[in-house]
Parts: structure tokens; sequence; C-alpha cells
């Protein structure tokens, strides 16, 4: 259980945000966390979860259409990859390619798959949580909060893989007949940087401004962090952490 020593919180920019220990669900820090906001493509976490419990990591599927929109795998209507090399581009390359695929492969229909996530979202008492699309374009109806994130990551690096594919700063992954091979890279600046972290999302649109869910270890204490309409959502991330782990301890229950 985390005590305080009443250090004080780092000023930041972003319209809200979010820190909390993981094992305890205790908060740490909060900036308006209730606050609507685009949630960009932090929404792929949702996106991966629901693909795997309609797909298995293993599962081929054939391209059909891309999505050419915004950050991209670089895959091409007609190529074969497994649903597992797809989350590799979704979650490390932040492709939205990726996303749209998985859904429309990953369910009977897309309107289906969509649902599944709003489903998922209230399972997980997401209650100020809504999604239209899979890649986390903006719009609308589509909205997420700070507090509501920090659920989303806590289930999602739950998942053995989910967590492995959001550590990932760098990979190679290929086709299913090893012909064409995709090179993805990471876009948080934070992995391989910060000491203990350990993934897990960026996102970042015009109406969402930049944003950054991450999850850090340090002495077998984890916390993750949301950060939501920053103008530094690597150097605000960063303080928040640093702050987190110089002004708790944790103590055993």
């Amino acid at each position: 259980m985390p005590i305080e020593n009443f250090g004080p919180a780092p000023i930041i920019t972003a319209r809200s945000a979010a820190v909390i220990d993981a094992k305890s669900g205790v908060v740490l820090f909060e900036k308006d966390p209730n606050i609507r906001h685009f949630p960009a493509s932090t929404t792929k976490l949702m996106t991966a979860l629901v693909a795997l419990e309609r797909c298995t990591p293993q599962t081929h599927i054939r391209v059909t259409a891309v999505i050419k929109d915004g950050t991209q795998m670089g895959i091409s209507a007609g190529d074969l990859l497994t649903v597992e090399s797809l989350l590799y581009g979704m979650l490390v390359a932040s492709g939205n390619d990726a996303a749209y695929v998985l859904a429309y492969a990953c369910s009977d229909s897309f309107s289906h798959f969509i649902a599944s996530m709003n489903q998922k979202a209230k399972e997980l008492r997401m209650e100020n949580t809504h999604f239209v699309n899979p890649a986390g374009f903006d719009d609308p109806l589509q909205y997420s909060t700070a507090n509501d994130l920090a659920k989303l990551a806590k289930v999602a690096v739950g998942n053995p893989l989910i967590s492995k594919i959001v550590a990932t700063k760098s990979t190679v992954v290929a086709d299913v007949t090893g012909t064409k091979t995709y090179y993805l890279e990471n876009i948080n600046e934070l992995l391989g940087e910060v000491e203990g972290i350990e993934g897990i999302k960026t996102g970042q649109t015009e109406g969402s401004l930049e944003i950054l869910v991450t999850k850090t270890t340090r002495n077998g204490n984890t916390i993750i962090a949301v950060v939501l309409g920053s103008q530094d959502r690597f150097g605000e991330s960063r303080k928040l952490i640093e702050w987190a782990f110089s002004n708790h301890h944790w103590e055993s229950p």
C-alpha cells in the first residue's frame, strides 16, 4: 500500500491526468481525472483486448482493404498475417491500418466489434468511455477519461501478450509466408530511457493533443500514469513517474 510523503506534485499542462498504484488502485495523483477527452490511439488497447477474445494470436488474417489515414504498420491488400503480428503493428507502430484489419476480421461485422469494445468498457467500469472506431480517430462519440484509461491499462497489461508487445521498443515482424517484413518502432520515447518503464501506449490527434499511458515498476511496486491533452506528454509523464516514486513509500498490508 503506497503512503504519501507529501512532496509537492509537479505542475503539468495536461488537461487531465491520473497516477494510480496498479495493485491497490490507490490514487497517487489526479488532475480533473473524469473529464471526457478524445482517447486517440490509446483506443487500441481496447481493440487489442477485444481482438484477443475473438481471435487467437496465431489466427491467419488475409488483408482485404487498408485504411491509409494516420500512422501505419505498412500492410497492403492481399497480405497474410497472424493476429499477433497485427497486434505488434497496432501497439508498437500504432498502425491504424492494423487496428481496422483486426476489427473487421475478429468479429462477424465491424459494428459488432465496436459494440464489443463498448461492452468491454462497461465490464471494466469505464463509466465515461465510448468508442465508435478501433483506431482512435477523433469523433464526438469517441471519448474516455484519465481514470477510465488507467483502468483499461491495468487490464491490458494483465494480458501477457499485450504486456510484452507494449514494452517492445522496436521489432521486425513478417507475414505468414516470410516473404514480407515490417519494421516497427515504438513512438513511446520513454521506453529504455526511464527506469522501470514497461510501456504502454501513446496517442495524438489534432483534437486530443498529446496523450501517454505508462506502466512503471520499481522495487516490485507498479504505477500506471495517464496524461491527456498535454503539450509535453513525455516530459510530464516522466515528472509524474519520478514524483510518484520519490514521494510515496510502499508498506505491506
